[in-house]
Order: structure tokens, then sequence, then C-alpha cells
């Protein structure tokens, strides 16, 4: 192991270590490790490969809490029990720079992996967002979570019943623009989650995000600050900027995304093709230490501990009070709605989080094409193929020893419905394609 030049972070290892050999002494008698809420706990009996190509990787991250897993495998010594005890997760400012990290790579000062938009990495595998359009290629290895996002709006237009249905807005943002006014709704990287999250919003309401309102990019962590000086109408983010805009009473939650499309996936956990290919036992090690993460964070038991491990300064940099109620479930949207134990709050394993479905993607892609991001002609089912390496997943979850239930039987999910009666029928995208009459094609 290399040694760590801070002395707080080997003290850390070593009290991560010696919990973990207590908890595998327990999953060892037939304990779970973790439960996870409604679903029984999965035990995990495996101990991780350890005769590894490399022990490092260097991991980035946005300041949001859907990232949680990758602290929390830091933090609780996770990485360091499958044999990566050098791994480093490193923040970064934007989801740009995450790219352009991944771009450079760990050999050079860059990043080798990340907390990711889903669809980034086959934004950078095409090219679509890289510098001179210069493949980057990428492979999906997790998703990291599925909804917990949502969409704020303003204290300008509060008190007009904006929701899931966002047509009251519709009519205030064109009688802001008749007056002369901007109208802005922020995104934090184009093509992107949050992109695809607000734009299918507007457009459920008849509200053309290319002709009827800027869509704007701003970093996630400066979402809070841009709505402050009134620079935006409505954004799209994780938390805790979404609750920190409540609690400095500058806007309200329109929707949590969760309402838009019930467990959604969102985040994913890629790193670079070329490392995943030169390393396939660590990067197996590594998709088993944020595997265990996740179940970690999935347990309602320790939400507390999650939020106040987001809430440090290296990490979210956010009160913990911004970040404890949505973490478990408790919704105060800030127009009058309070919603306990949310059916839509963030999920980290139960119900599939973590299984990186093939045909999820492809409705990122689907939508990519919609606004223009990608183009018609592209083979998405070959990319998909390609970037998304389940078959990882699967061989990390047979490692650990995940029951038979937690492990999906096929790569689609099926038939995906959405709030406004829309489908996606992963074997005919472009039947969904053709039902949407708001597009750029």
């Amino acid at each position: 192991m290399k040694s760590d030049p801070n002395p707080s972070n080997t003290n850390l290892r070593l009290s991560s270590r010696r919990t973990f050999i207590k908890q595998s002494a327990l999953a060892a008698g037939g304990a779970a490790l973790f439960g996870c809420g409604r679903n029984e706990g999965p035990s995990i009996t495996g101990t991780g490969n350890f005769d590894l190509e490399v022990t490092s990787a260097k991991l980035g991250f946005i300041a949001l809490t859907d990232a949680a897993p990758l602290f929390v495998a830091l933090e609780k010594g996770m990485f360091a029990k499958y044999g990566m005890p050098d791994v480093e997760v490193l923040k970064q400012s934007s989801w740009g720079a995450t790219r352009d990290n991944l771009v450079l790579g760990g050999r050079r000062n860059g990043i080798d992996g990340a907390h990711i938009l889903t669809p980034m990495p086959y934004l950078m595998t095409t090219g679509a967002v890289t510098s001179n359009n210069v493949p980057a290629p990428m492979t999906i290895l997790a998703r990291l979570n599925l909804a917990g996002q949502c969409i704020s709006v303003s204290n300008e237009h509060a008190g007009l019943g904006i929701g899931t249905d966002a047509s009251a807005f519709k009519e205030a943002i064109a009688a802001k623009r008749a007056g002369g006014s901007e109208v802005n709704a922020a995104n934090t990287f184009p093509g992107g989650t949050h992109d695809l999250w607000i734009r299918y919003w507007l457009a459920a309401a008849g509200i053309n995000p290319n002709r009827d309102i800027n869509v704007i990019t701003v970093p996630p962590a400066q979402m809070v600050a841009n709505m402050r000086v009134g620079s935006m109408d409505a954004f799209c983010v994780c938390e805790p900027w979404n609750k920190q805009l409540l609690n400095q009473e500058i806007g309200f939650t329109a929707n949590t995304t969760g309402e838009l499309w019930h467990n959604h996936p969102e985040k994913a956990f890629a790193m670079r093709t070329d490392f995943v290919e030169a390393n396939p036992k660590a990067s197996r090690a590594l998709v088993m230490a944020v595997m265990e993460a996740q179940m970690f964070c999935e347990d309602p038991d320790n939400a507390e501990e999650v939020a106040r491990i987001c809430s440090r300064r290296r990490w979210v940099n956010a009160p913990f009070e911004d970040i404890i109620d949505r973490i478990r479930g408790h919704f105060i949207y800030g127009d009058g709605r309070v919603v306990e134990n949310s059916p839509h709050r963030m999920r980290y394993w139960s119900d599939h989080a973590s299984y990186p479905f093939q045909s999820h993607d492809l409705w990122f892609l689907t939508e990519n094409q919609r606004w223009g991001q990608l183009p018609l002609d592209l083979d998405t089912q070959s990319l998909v193929r390609r970037v998304n390496r389940e078959d990882i997943w699967r061989e990390a979850a047979a490692e650990l020893g995940i029951r038979a239930a937690d492990i999906p039987s096929g790569t689609s999910r099926g038939i995906e419905t959405f709030f406004d009666g829309k489908t996606f029928d992963p074997e005919n995208p472009m039947a969904y394609l053709d039902s949407l009459s708001i597009k750029r094609i």
C-alpha cells in the first residue's frame, strides 16, 4: 500500500477495516449486513479477489447526494476491503470539468472514472461533447441511483399550482416574455439527465424548450445562488440544492423527478474504457465496493450517517439540515404539500437501483436524438451494447454472493410509462420518438 500523506486518512482506513472485519463475521454467520427498507436485505458472502492489476484509481464526483456511494465506499473502507486501498475520490467543479478530466485520464492528472450523468459516457464515446468531436470511449459499470432529482421553480411563480403539470408555468412565462423579460430554465449539462428531465416536463405542458424558454447550463452547486439573483425561473438538479433553495426561501419544489417517471435511472458509475480493458479485475473490485456502499446507503438506519458524510466539506459541503429530510424520503415542497416516506425518494439499491439496465440507456440515447444531440441514424442498440458492461456488474454480484432476487433476469426493464401517459418500448424506440409532438428534429 502506498503511504498516505494525510495521517487522518490512514487512521480512517484502519478503523474502517476493523469495522468490516466485524461485519464480515456477521455475514459469515448468516446475518444480512444491510436492510433495504421494504425489501429484505441482501446478504454478502464474498470477500473479493485481491489478485488485481492495480490498487488505485482516480474517481471524480460532483457535489450531489447521489454520489454518496463513492463517499461511503471510501470513508467506510470498502474500496480497501476489495483490494483497492489507494482509490482517490476527487471533487469536480462541473460536469464539463468531469468530462475534461476523464478525457485526460488518471495518468495525465485527470481521472479514470466518475459518478456521472448516465448519458455522458455515450456522448463522450461518440465525440458529441468532446473537443473537436474526438471520441473518448467510456464504459458504464453500474447505476448509482434511481430518481431523487427535483425540478424547482422561483418564488416569482409561487401560488400558481405548478407541479408535474406545468400548464400554469407556461402561462406565466409567456406573460413574462411578453413584458420583455428573459425566461431561463437551467440544466447541469447539455444532453445530461437534468437537461432531459426539464425538457420532458416543459414539452409535456406544450412549452417548447428550444423556442419558448432559454435552457441554460449551470453547475449544480451554483444553482441556488443564480436563482437568488433572479437569473433563472426554474432548474433541475439533485439534492441538496433543491432543499437548500427551499430552506433559503428562494423557491419551491415543483416535482421530484420520480413523479415524472417512477424509479427512473439517474447517475452511473463509469470508467474510461481503456482502464477497464487494462484492469478488468480491478474494475470488478471497484464495482463490488460501490455495490456494498449502495446497500449501506439504502438502509434507513444509516440515513443520518449518510447525510452527515455527504455534508462534510470534502464531499457536498452543505448543511446537514439541507440533506437529511429527502434522504429519508420526507418531502416538504414549499407550496403547502408535504409527503412522508415518499415512494419517489432516491433509491441506491432497492428496486434493482444498482443494475445498469441497457433498456434505460437506450431511452437516454433516444431522448438525445429527440433534442438533436445525437443523429437519428446512430446505431443506438450497438452503442449501448458497447458502452454498457452489465456483464461486469453481474460478475461482481456473483463474487459478492448477492441473492438471485437482487439480480435482474435480463437487460431490459420492459415498457416504461411516464406521467403524461407516454410509453417507451425499448423494442421500438422510434415509435416512442414519433409519438412526441415537441422535438428538435
